[in-house]
């Protein structure tokens, strides 16, 4: 295996690195920031400034405005654009957008891809993608889901209430998995403004820094064009695994860039603090746990490049994507929960960033699914196939 970093993308890392360290990092404490993420306006902003240093959306094809990024190419650049929380926001690559920005390159017809992608992969607006559903819907469970659609001659009429809808709240248009007459389920594209979508209230969450927060979003009566479908009818399944098993990695990448942060505070800490006659770090018990982060965060990258490293072989990846979601979130998790510990009372306070990074990254355990339903799953295959070496 070679470990290298192409020069090209060693370039773009460091400039990334320079970009969020000088750029980003002075902003976090900006006021525009309240319990549902950043204003638009902020938001704005943030993009501009990539955009000035040609760094705005780095993962999509150079015809919609980016760079055309590999797997591995974003492994290294959003692990970077992490490093901020702010970061990922700025350049363009947070969700859900970055992930329906994949999704809509991948499956999206020429007309979708103009009127919704390109405005998007800009950042004059912001999207949002309608899966989870409260119970008895579909949380974990996509073929679970209670939403209809309903065939009426050129057009399609959805019905059904979904939660935890990050970005409804503000969101330029909307991704929606719904179920046919038949069962099968189906992906619409819709302007957030259209008749018949309701953004119901914004949940009251842990982390604050998803724009437009995480949402109940209803549907009465919503009509949608049949040429409004995304992709092919009946493939919404297949197209969420397209949508999810990369967006499931790039979760990974943005975290540890953001556990990288908070170990630096941590161990400069252990570094400077005297108690009981030498540094904090020099006793044992400390420095056990900056070890323990030192190899979580090496393991969590190495998951992460080769699951990236996979996804560019052409492969589906699906069970490394779910491999490397489990660990990596529960890896950065206990990252910085240590980091937490090591700053003692400072580490529960807003002193240091890393009490907003503990708020913000426990989510990461749930989300894109909770590690539960990933063991679940790994177990599932082991038993129809055997151990997968």
């Amino acid at each position: 295996m070679d470990f290298a970093i192409p020069p090209d993308i060693a370039e773009l890392q460091a400039r990334t690195r320079r970009f969020i360290r000088e750029r980003i990092v002075p902003l976090e404490n900006d006021p525009r920031q309240g319990h549902h993420g950043p204003t638009d306006e902020f938001r704005r902003e943030l993009n501009a400034l990539a955009a000035a240093e040609g760094l705005l959306a780095p993962h999509v094809s150079a015809e919609y405005g980016g760079l055309g990024l590999s797997h591995f190419g974003k492994a290294v650049v959003f692990e970077e654009a992490g490093y901020s929380l702010l970061g990922g926001l700025a350049m363009n690559i947070a969700a859900p957008d970055e992930g329906n920005m994949h999704l809509m390159e991948a499956v999206g017809a020429p007309e979708h891809k103009e009127r919704w992608l390109r405005p998007l992969a800009a950042g004059l607006i912001r999207s949002c993608f309608c899966m989870t559903e409260p119970p008895p819907g579909a949380g974990s469970d996509p073929a679970a889901l209670s939403t209809t659609a309903r065939r009426d001659g050129n057009h399609w009429i959805i019905n059904g209430t979904k939660w935890f809808t990050t970005g409804a709240e503000g969101a330029g248009f909307a991704i929606i998995m719904a179920k046919d007459e038949d069962g099968n389920a189906t992906m619409f594209l819709s302007d957030m403004d259209a008749p018949g979508i309701e953004v119901v209230r914004a949940l009251d969450t842990l982390d604050q820094g998803f724009p437009g927060g995480h949402c109940v979003v209803r549907f009465n009566d919503l009509r949608v064009p049949a040429s409004d479908i995304l992709g092919e009818p009946g493939k919404g399944f297949r197209y969420a695994q397209v949508r999810l098993a990369p967006a499931r990695l790039t979760h990974c990448m943005r975290w540890l860039g953001a556990a990288r942060r908070a170990h630096e505070v941590a161990s400069a800490y252990a570094q400077t603090r005297e108690v009981f006659g030498q540094k904090l770090g020099h006793h044992e018990g400390v420095g056990f746990m900056l070890a323990d982060n030192e190899v979580d965060i090496r393991m969590s990258r190495l998951s992460i490049w080769h699951t990236a490293w996979v996804l560019d072989q052409g492969e589906r990846g699906g069970t490394e994507s779910s491999m490397s979601k489990l660990f990596c979130s529960e890896a950065i998790w206990r990252v910085v929960d240590r980091c937490v510990q090591v700053l003692g009372g400072q580490g529960i306070t807003g002193e240091t960033v890393v009490e907003r990074i503990f708020r913000e990254v426990r989510g990461f355990r749930i989300y894109d699914g909770p590690s539960e339903v990933h063991r679940w799953s790994i177990a599932q295959r082991i038993m129809r196939n055997g151990p997968n070496w």
